[in-house]
């Protein structure tokens, strides 16, 4: 059994979705007030209408994406990739070219790709096949995701030897409740169209986040923010759940979040604001490591 004690500071307002209150809150401000506190309105996912700032927009949060990935030590030879959909011609999306450290990815390194796989833009370089083939299934079957993140992460990894999903054992994996799948059929490397369909489908309509056992991590979200943050937050929670099963195998119990406790955390933590939010001061610091070179786009 599990207690929760939650002291209200701010009462956020009633605003019905995509809409705005009589004082100018939007539905996403109103979810801010509910988790922040100073009687200022923190900023969420900001709204950009003009389509071609936009993808440059998300292109460089994409190489944010990346560079915060090679500082957490997310980095595997040419494994590993992110793509996000693009917001012109939506039947195609970008990803990293192949071979390039995360590190010193910029905007202007991304691949803009299609359906067929054929180069169409940006960066005419190659890309990783096995990342075409999961990214691409995933975008045409879930058109809800915006951004996908893959990693052979070390402790990814580990925990995906179990081919099960992490426990509900603390607030952050709770940003994981309800949306966990697990593809159980390791089938080597992903070069066949059916093993993407296979992984698409262990996904189902409503995952997020993916084990693919003997693999790795898969991350999805509405922004590249979203899946990148869920990414090192679910990397950290496999670490923590491994620790977590040396100590029960010496005989301490765990214990397991309530659902209703989960639940409730789940909705105040885990929807695309918050975990946008949650991205923000490590794609900021990578921009003063950079001096400002990320968002240069060249």
């Amino acid at each position: 059994m599990s207690t929760t004690t939650i002291t209200a500071t701010m009462t956020a307002p009633s605003v019905a979705p995509n809409s705005t209150a009589k004082d100018g809150t939007t539905q996403s401000q109103a979810h801010q007030l509910a988790v922040a506190t100073g009687g200022y309105i923190f900023p969420g996912i900001p709204r950009i209408d003009d389509p071609y700032k936009k993808r440059q927009w998300q292109l460089e949060h994409m190489a944010g994406a990346f560079r915060v990935f090679a500082r957490k030590g997310f980095t595997e030879g040419t494994s590993g990739h992110i793509s996000v959909r693009d917001p012109i011609d939506t039947d195609t999306f970008w990803i990293n070219p192949m071979g390039k450290h995360f590190g010193m990815l910029k905007p202007s390194d991304m691949v803009h790709i299609n359906e067929a796989g054929q180069v169409i833009g940006g960066n005419r370089v190659a890309v990783n096949s096995a990342g075409f083939v999961i990214h691409s299934a995933i975008h045409r079957a879930r058109p809800d995701i915006n951004a996908a993140c893959h990693m052979h992460t070390v402790n990814g990894k580990a925990w995906s030897a179990f081919g099960r999903p992490i426990d509900i054992i603390n607030q952050d994996s709770c940003n994981f409740y309800g949306t966990q799948a697990v593809y159980n059929n390791f089938g080597g490397v992903v070069i066949d169209e059916e093993e993407g369909q296979r992984i698409v489908r262990a996904l189902g309509d409503k995952g997020k986040v993916i084990f693919l056992q003997n693999h790795g991590l898969l991350t999805t979200g509405g922004t590249v923010d979203e899946a990148a943050y869920l990414l090192t937050c679910l990397e950290r929670t496999c670490e923590v759940q491994l620790k977590v099963e040396a100590a029960a195998a010496n005989g301490l119990e765990k214990r397991i979040i309530s659902d209703e406790a989960a639940a409730f955390t789940a909705k105040t933590n885990a929807d695309p604001e918050t975990l946008y939010t949650e991205f923000q001061p490590d794609f900021e610091y990578e921009i003063w490591l950079s001096n400002g070179e990320l968002c240069k786009g060249e």
